[in-house]
């Protein structure tokens, strides 16, 4: 079900961990801020083992089954975190997971987290973790929630913002959680809390020469391939790594492929994704140019889980160079066929 963050993390506190837990968002700050407070309550619970589960292509669903029944190494109470990129969990996956709900293994705690969600990823295994433990859905305020959230944030910080700031911070990055958080650790990176205003804000981002993963993806869908390629490369010069990158890109392309599947486009980025009207031109042009069907973003998405396992070690290949092939295909479809070839 739809929860606050501040509601499921104030509820951890409270006595022993759930057997299961299915953490799910579009939005990744507040998957990660909510996965990061578990592990945080299962570590101070004695929880002194975590293994992790990457659900990819061809996974073994029985490995599931193999780490719920193998012995702790250290006779310690477990985390067993079971990634679910897409959300999506085939038949088998879904027998697994139920199957696990029906009789948990002692002294462990499985958490499985989802990236993207909604509605249609409610089946049947997602209501046996809810009979078994805790389904948590985090979704992003609301446009008109946005400047309220924003806030929230900079007081917990020991700012107090103007009302022209928080407007400022909202625009700058769309909507964008992440960026949004990004921006206020830089602010409390640089001095400690108080009031706030318009101009602090606009020195910070005019001194701000980091490139990152949000003007990359902003670009590349923007059809700005030359300023997607030079943001890539300042983020490798800056010794970033490429699979952080693709967690990021590989949402906002699945994004992509559901508003291309959308039956209205205007009323999906509206009432379900609650999307800024800058980023709603964003995606508007960039399906625009892909043209009719979703066969381009799923060739992209395809790609991205291509690049995932060569930086992984798990395909030959040269990620930052199929990395920056995808970014060019994303700003410029008609030469995805060339640039995305198997």
């Amino acid at each position: 079900m739809a929860v606050e963050l501040e509601a499921f993390i104030g509820a951890l506190a409270r006595g022993e961990l759930a057997p299961v837990y299915l953490l799910a968002s579009d939005e990744p700050l507040q998957l990660q801020e909510a996965g990061d407070a578990l592990r945080g309550r299962a570590r101070a619970l004695g929880f002194g083992e975590r293994e992790v589960l990457d659900v990819e292509a061809h996974f073994d669903w029985d490995q599931l089954a193999r780490s719920g029944a193998s012995l702790s190494l250290f006779a310690s109470r477990r985390l067993i975190e079971l990634r679910l990129p897409t959300g999506k969990a085939d038949r088998d996956g879904a027998v697994a997971i139920t199957e696990w709900c029906k009789s948990p293994a002692p002294d462990t705690v499985l958490l499985v987290s989802a990236m993207q969600w909604s509605k249609k990823h409610e089946g049947a295994w997602v209501k046996a973790v809810e009979r078994a433990g805790v389904y948590a859905w985090f979704r992003a305020p609301r446009l008109d929630q946005l400047p309220g959230w924003i806030r929230g944030r900079m007081h917990a910080r020991g700012f107090a913002p103007s009302a022209d700031a928080v407007a400022l911070l909202a625009e700058r990055a769309e909507g964008n959680l992440l960026a949004i958080a990004q921006e206020i650790d830089k602010l409390a990176a640089q001095r400690e809390g108080g009031q706030v205003g318009v101009e602090e804000l606009e020195s910070l981002g005019a001194d701000n020469a980091v490139y990152d993963v949000f003007k990359l993806t902003d670009a590349a869908f923007g059809g700005d391939a030359p300023r997607a390629l030079k943001i890539l490369a300042g983020l490798r010069a800056e010794g970033e790594d490429v699979v952080p990158m693709l967690g990021w890109l590989l949402n906002q392309l699945d994004l992509a492929l559901r508003l291309a599947s959308a039956p209205d486009f205007a009323s999906a980025v509206r009432s379900e994704y609650g999307m800024w009207p800058a980023r709603q031109r964003l995606f508007a042009d960039a399906l625009k140019r892909a043209g009719r069907g979703n066969a381009h973003w799923r060739r992209c998405v395809a790609a991205c889980a291509r690049i995932d396992r060569m930086a992984k070690g798990r395909e030959t290949g040269d990620p930052w160079r199929e990395m920056e092939r995808l970014l060019v295909a994303i700003a410029r479809p008609r030469s995805a066929s060339v640039l995305l070839a198997a």
